[in-house]
């Protein structure tokens, strides 16, 4: 968000949805498409077949039992036994069956009378997924169904709900429901990345999903999809198009940024398909269409099918890492939490609990449930008494053998005071207390127990370690054709000599020379920006290619059009915040057809700030972790920019904000992100602005003066104009306090402050739990209208489920409160909702 100015009082937020399809409209849909199904080359979605298992017919063990003492229940009884004398074993073990192999969504329906959010751990065929959470319901007699996503095989499968040692337990299960996985649809192109004037039409009759893309009728326009592969290699690509223009055709294929051919689509009636063949990487991959110069365009995409291609994630990034929580490995040394207290290690934590070693032999382990060739360790180590830091190694086994030391820091984590903080000591308040080491190691096996120890040699007073992410990485990426490598203009690789000016001269040469630049392998140190525009700057991959600052200068600065910056990692030297000085990742004007993917950015003031007269701009695959400041800041006149498929955690400010100062950020988006752990205020905030969208977002773990989603007029922005859409997002233990005012700050927040919020703003689909204060607060005593609130689910709020301190009114239907501690509605100005069908719980 902006600079962190506080003003008065305060209360909190919320957002609003659109219906979904009667039975009747969809009837008459499915009618008016029967002759365009036989030309399609893809089905139209199937529904999810739901079954119902009942707990007290699965396998019990460890003190686990059947029951009928509370009402509610179904079937014949519900299980409980789930109590403190069972711990470490009572367990609810059901047999499953699923029609195909992929990812099913599991309701466990459960009680928790308890005044606490209770956890269990749930296995899936045998291995241990991970722990959930189960907030109170507010009595035994009151039921209340939590999702979750598990992958299943065909056919049968075990699903079970333990009392490990770990978990807090105290619950009564009654079923689980499993829908069925429903199988990989085509990559449709209405919901792809589109710019240049390629947009959303449903004209032609005949397409799939809910629209296609078109408008691909001027150089430029562009539509950019994004795709999951299992492994590297050549995949046939089946383009879906319509030419209704009586001749053939041309649009130019790109691949991860790089062009791979022009296709020629030939002339025809209806909807037809032409069938290429793309060379993909293993995970993530743009593929992209595009009306380049000598292009004829003319044509109607409707989407693509990719032999071999995986699905991606329902909300939140698709991600090339396994995260394990450390509370939930094995080991014998404390854990920490959970907390969320500010100022305390363990609100800084993921999920509010790590494990902390500080003797000699303590350890904590996970068992690779994928194959692994690097470690990212998110931790925290002690500060010295100046500030600057320490440095400590920490040893790491596998299966018991020991592979190497990993180097793990302070340096730059642990600031001071109060805001924006400093690096010095004397100024008390310690907090950003973590940080994050990687580093590649020997490929290890599925199977394979990785032991992070305190050994001898393990020479900081105590380590505490919060998570770790493990992945395969690929081999590294091969200098394409026409690209300048910035080592021929002087720069060295791993060296501390300062190479801006060797890579601003491959820059300029290649400009001149309608060529790209290339970053080797290799860490290359920069004392100042690079100045970027009208070319593409690519390395040899996230793991290989380092651009590394120095004394809180560097990263990149976009100054026109064209801009590309790929396949490498941006680390800065900031160490703590500093808005008058230091540098961001990546920033600047981008002008129009720029993108950026693939991208690992830290240590920076700003992850990316994305600046006025920026025009379709795409960001996708980003990481960007342990900034001082915003992750992302999309600011002023911008418009038709997204940023898709990346991951954000610790920030110092805002995870994702939109701020409109001055002018309004136009029809941009933050779409299937997870954003955890911002230090300061929100996980996503939108400061006014027409038309913007947050939508299919994993949002957790915010620290203080935080929401999970703001929706605001704070700091004075353009007011809002257009419709907000706030859909399919998931917020989990979201909220905050506001110390400078005195407030509590819901997971959802609606907040009018400078201006009213009068044009419309649509909550759909959204899942609020767990919050520390209200689940949706709307404030402050100004006018909320226009909202709509569709398919809103809030369990376990730490006050109030909704709390309203505003004038105007909302549509509300099928929002639904449970487990809220204070009560489902505090309505203390007389906010008028205009309630549907639905509603429950307050």
């Amino acid at each position: 968000m902006p600079e962190n100015t506080l003003p008065e009082n305060t209360l909190p937020e919320n957002t609003l949805p659109e219906k979904t399809l009667s039975g009747s409209t969809l009837r008459t849909l499915l009618l008016a498409l029967l002759p365009a199904i036989a030309l399609a080359f893809v089905a139209l979605p199937a529904q999810a077949a739901t079954r119902t298992y009942q707990a007290e017919s699965a396998a019990l063990s460890g003190g686990a039992a059947i029951s009928t003492e509370h009402a509610g229940y179904t079937g014949s009884g519900f299980v409980a036994g789930y109590t403190d004398g069972n711990k470490g074993r009572a367990a609810t073990t059901f047999t499953v069956t699923a029609a195909t192999a992929g990812a099913a969504t599991v309701g466990l329906r459960y009680a928790n009378g308890t005044t606490a959010t209770m956890s269990l751990s749930v296995y899936v065929n045998g291995t241990k997924i991970r722990q959930i959470s189960l907030p109170a319901v507010g009595a035994w007699n009151t039921w209340a169904t939590r999702d979750e996503t598990f992958t299943l095989d065909a056919g049968q499968n075990t699903i079970a709900y333990r009392f490990d040692a770990t978990d807090l337990g105290n619950v009564n299960l009654d079923s689980i429901t499993v829908a069925d996985p429903v199988a990989a649809l085509p990559y449709e192109m209405e919901t792809a990345f589109l710019s240049g004037g390629a947009s959303v039409a449903t004209s032609i009759g005949g397409y799939a999903g809910t629209g296609y893309a078109t408008g691909f009728t001027t150089p430029g326009a562009r539509a950019i999809r994004t795709v999951t592969m299992p492994a590297a290699g050549s995949a046939a690509t089946t383009l879906r198009y319509a030419n209704p223009t009586g001749g053939a055709r041309t649009l130019t294929a790109y691949v991860n940024g790089l062009k791979a051919g022009r296709l020629t689509l030939p002339a025809g009636s209806g909807w037809l398909t032409l069938t290429h063949t793309l060379t993909l990487r293993a995970g993530f991959n743009l593929i992209g269409y595009q009306y380049d110069s000598g292009d004829t365009g003319g044509v109607a995409l409707d989407g693509i099918t990719v032999d071999g291609a995986g699905t991606l994630a329902a909300r939140g990034a698709t991600v090339p890492y396994t995260e394990y929580e450390a509370e939930q490995g094995t080991t014998n040394a404390s854990v920490i939490g959970p907390d969320r207290a500010y100022l305390t290690q363990a609100a800084e934590a993921s999920g509010r609990r790590a494990v902390k070693l500080d003797a000699t032999g303590e350890y904590v382990q996970f068992t690779l449930t994928r194959p692994a060739n690097s470690i990212v360790v998110r931790h925290i180590v002690p500060d010295n008494a100046a500030g600057t830091g320490i440095t400590a190694p920490l040893a790491l086994y596998a299966d018991g053998v020991k592979l190497q030391d990993l180097t793990l820091s302070s340096a730059y984590s642990w600031v001071y005071g109060a805001y924006p903080y400093s690096n010095d000591p004397a100024g008390g308040s310690p907090h950003h207390f973590f940080d994050e080491a990687r580093a590649r190691i020997p490929a290890q096996p599925a199977g394979t127990v990785l032991k992070l120890q305190k050994d001898a040699s393990s020479s900081a007073a105590y380590y505490v370690i919060d998570l770790i992410d493990t992945e395969q990485v690929a081999p590294a990426l091969p200098m394409p054709a026409d690209h300048l490598s910035v080592t021929s203009y002087g720069a060295v690789a791993n060296d501390t000599g300062d190479d801006t000016a060797a890579i601003d001269a491959a820059i300029a040469a290649a400009r001149a020379q309608g060529k790209g630049v290339w970053i080797p392998q290799g860490t290359f140190v920069i004392g100042s920006r690079i100045n970027v525009a009208g070319v593409a700057v690519r390395g040899a991959g996230q793991w290989y290619s380092t651009v590394r600052g120095t004394n809180g200068k560097g990263g990149f600065f976009a100054s026109g059009s064209g801009v590309q910056i790929a396949d490498l990692t941006i680390a800065g030297d900031v160490r703590y915040r500093d808005d008058a000085a230091f540098d961001a990742g990546i920033e600047g004007n981008f002008g129009t057809g720029s993108l950026v993917h693939n991208v690992w950015m830290e240590h920076v003031k700003v992850g990316m700030w994305i600046d006025s007269g920026t025009d379709g701009l795409y960001v996708a695959g980003a990481r960007i972790r342990d900034t001082f400041a915003d992750g992302v800041n999309i600011h002023a006149n911008v418009r038709d920019t997204r940023f898709d498929q990346s991951v954000v955690r610790n920030t110092g400010d805002d995870g994702l904000a939109m701020f409109s100062q001055g002018a309004a950020v136009t029809n941009c988006a933050f779409t299937f992100n997870t954003v955890t752990l911002p230090m300061l205020a929100n996980a996503v905030g939108v400061y006014g602005g027409a038309g913007n969208r947050v939508e299919d977002n994993l949002l957790s773990d915010t620290v203080t003066a935080s929401a999970g989603i703001a929706i605001s007029t704070r700091f004075a922005p353009v007011p809002f104009s257009g419709t907000t859409s706030v859909r399919r997002n998931t917020l989990t233990r979201t909220g905050g306090y506001e110390p400078n005012w005195g407030a509590q700050l819901g997971g959802l927040w609606i907040y009018a402050d400078t201006a009213d919020i009068t044009a419309p703003v649509v909550v759909q689909d959204v899942t609020v739990s767990d919050s520390l204060h209200q689940g949706l607060l709307l404030s402050w005593q100004r006018t909320i209208s226009g909202l709509t609130l569709d398919n809103v689910t809030i369990s376990g709020a730490g006050t109030y489920g909704i709390e309203a301190a505003a004038a105007g009114s909302a549509t509300a239907s099928g929002v639904k409160v449970t487990g809220a501690a204070s009560g489902g509605l505090n309505n203390p100005t007389g906010y008028t909702f205009v309630r549907g069908q639905g509603n429950s719980g307050w």
